[in-house]
This record gives structure tokens, sequence and C-alpha cells, in this order.
């Protein structure tokens, strides 16, 4: 039970955060930490701290960049409380998207993956970590069970992309794509489609099984919602589409866009016109956000960085990015953007709000 002193400290703190007293809000959380000890150890106090110190950091000329870090060490620590808190996930997702368009990495320490491939610094902490691991795995079993490595085996997939799903965007695209998971539709769906710089699509449930071709239909052709929403004919599910649902707006042409927009690392849907969404979604790759595609496509999660590769933490985009840069037919093909060892899904796994899509890589 969380004493009624903490929540009202926790208000209190949010009310001077809002008011620019930053330092006055770090000042209250300690001496809650002082009054309530491990209590006070809860996700929304590290969230808050994470909050002060990011407007701390913000508001420094220059900006402080330790300070930033520090914020995202912060939310991080509230994920580890709390791996279901939302603001706390949207706040370090946030704050890691301006802090790479700022050219600030999450670390002060030297740069250990550059674009995907491992720098000199990195594939020496691989080699070194490597069999440090093996030697600890060898003599202390319990340690895999720590480490969570009994929890994902390669054998099965090679990475999992975890994606935050936004509910209250997207209600009945997201009803309709857990429908899908659960009932397993997108095992062994390729990613029929990579446009390296803008966007990865796949979820062809009709015609886009791996490899593409054996399905008898062209992969980007076909798909359906998984639910009912008076489209198509009721008796028959391949007919179903499902209507749009934009949370993206703009006051006039010359305005930012604001609500779920598309950006980097952004889950959508495909379509080919209005209320015509199927089961084909697209993700969007790093450094694209194709403004253009805004109150057209239905933009319903988020990549996040719980996602892992050959059972190693990798940011969301980054392995988004890895998936656009797979090699394409290319040349004056109609399917030039198909890849030509195409990744697809292995299976989707749906935790509440969060969808962890399980890759086989070529």
């Amino acid at each position: 039970m969380i004493p009624s002193a903490l929540k009202d400290t926790w208000e209190e703190v949010e009310k001077q955060i809002d008011a620019g007293e930053n330092d006055a809000a770090l000042e209250t959380l300690r001496a809650a930490w002082a009054e309530h000890g491990d209590t006070a150890n809860h996700a929304n106090t590290w969230k808050l701290v994470g909050d002060a110190k990011q407007a701390l950091g913000e508001s420094s000329q220059p900006i402080n960049r330790k300070m930033l870090r520090d914020a995202g060490k912060a939310y991080q620590s509230a994920l580890q409380k709390d791996a279901k808190h939302r603001d706390a996930r949207r706040a370090s997702n946030a704050l890691r998207a301006k802090m790479d368009g700022l050219g600030i990495r999450s670390s002060p320490l030297p740069k250990l993956i550059d674009d995907g491939t491992p720098t000199i610094y990195g594939m020496i902490s691989i080699l070194v970590v490597g069999m440090l691991l093996l030697t600890s795995i060898k003599f202390m079993p319990e340690i895999k069970q720590a480490l969570g490595l009994v929890q994902e085996s390669t054998d099965d997939w090679d990475a999992t992309l975890a994606i935050e799903l936004y509910p209250s965007a997207a209600p009945k695209t997201i009803d309709s794509f857990k429908d899908h998971a659960h009932n397993g539709r997108y095992e062994g769906i390729a990613f029929h489609r990579v446009i390296d710089g803008f966007m990865v699509q796949g979820g062809d449930i009709s015609c886009g099984a791996q490899p593409l071709g054996s399905a008898g239909c062209n992969a980007g052709t076909g798909g359906y919602s998984g639910i009912w929403y008076g489209q198509g004919q009721e008796d028959d599910i391949t007919t179903w589409s499902m209507p749009d649902e934009f949370d993206c707006t703009q006051t006039d042409t010359n305005s930012p866009w604001v609500g779920t927009c598309h950006a980097p690392g952004m889950l959508a849907m495909a379509n080919s016109g209005p209320n015509t969404g199927g089961s084909q979604f697209y993700l969007v790759d790093k450094d694209s956000t194709p403004s253009h595609l805004n109150g057209k496509h239905t933009v319903f999660g988020m990549a996040t960085d719980d996602s892992t590769y050959l059972g190693s933490s990798i940011g969301g985009i980054e392995l988004v990015n890895m998936l656009s840069e797979v090699p394409t037919i290319g040349g004056d093909e109609p399917n030039a953007d198909q890849p030509s060892n195409p990744p697809y899904i292995h299976s989707i796994e749906i935790d509440g709000d969060i969808a962890y899509m399980h890759l086989i890589m070529p």
C-alpha cells in the first residue's frame, strides 16, 4: 500500500516541475526518500526524477548532456520497477528520439554500435563479454536465469521487436491486429516491401507467406481485418476491411502535426485507399518522417527499446533500420522493393498493450 503522504509528494513534485522549479522538485523527492525509505523506490518516483532532470538539462545553455543521460537512466529505473508504466515508457522513447536528434549518445562511453555495425570498441566488448558469459554459464547455471537468457531461444527466432500499441489512438485497428496475432495469422508472413530510409512493410496474411510466391498470389495484394466492422461480406472474413482511425491533426498547412503521427519507429496500417485497412502494416525507418502519410494511414504503435537481436538488447528503431537494409531485387522489376531473402515473422505475443514480434532474419 502506497502511503497517502507519498502520493501527496508526487502531486507536489508534478506542480513544481510544471512551474519550472526543477531543483526544488529533486529536493522534495530526496526528502521523500529519506522519509519513506524503500517505499519511495517506486516507478512513479523515478519517472518524476527523469522529468525534473530532463527539464534541467534542456533549460541549460548549452544543453546539459549529462543531465539528459541521467534523465534517461531514471526513466529506465522506472521501467525496471514497472515494465508497464506507460508514462515512463513514452517519456523514455521521446527523450531517446530527442537525444538522437541532438547527436547525444545515451552514454559518454565509446560507441559500441554504429548503424547496426559494431565499432572496434564494440567488437572488443563483444569478445570479452562473450568469454565471461561462457565461463560464468558453464560453472554457474543459475546465472542464465538471473540474466533472463532462458526466456528467448535463438533456435526459434533471431530478433524480437517490441512495439507499444496505442489503443486510445486506434482501438479498432489494434483489436484487429491483436486478433490476427492471437490466432497465429501473422506466423510465417514476410516483410515483402522494403525501402531503405522510408519504411518496411509486411503483414499480408493472404499472400505474404515465406517463401514469397508460395501462396499463389502477389505479396502486397491481400490481407483482411480480423474483426467485422461492417465493411465486406459478414460471412466471409477474407473480405473484411476496417475504417481509418486518425489521431494526427494539423490546424493549417503551415502548422506542425499534432497527435499520433508518422515518425521514426512508428507502426501504421497499409491500405489501398480510405477505409481499406486489412492486415498489412509498415514500420517507419530511422531518420524518416513521412508527414505526407498523416491523415491517410492509421498510426497505432511504436517500436521500443525493449527489443532484442540474437539475445542482446537493441533499440527498436535500430532493429527497424536493420530490416530496412536487407538487399532487395532492385532494378526495373515490378517487385524491385521486394527483399531477395525476406525477413519474416515467427510469431507475435501480446502482453496488454505491448506486442512482441519475433522475427526470423536473413
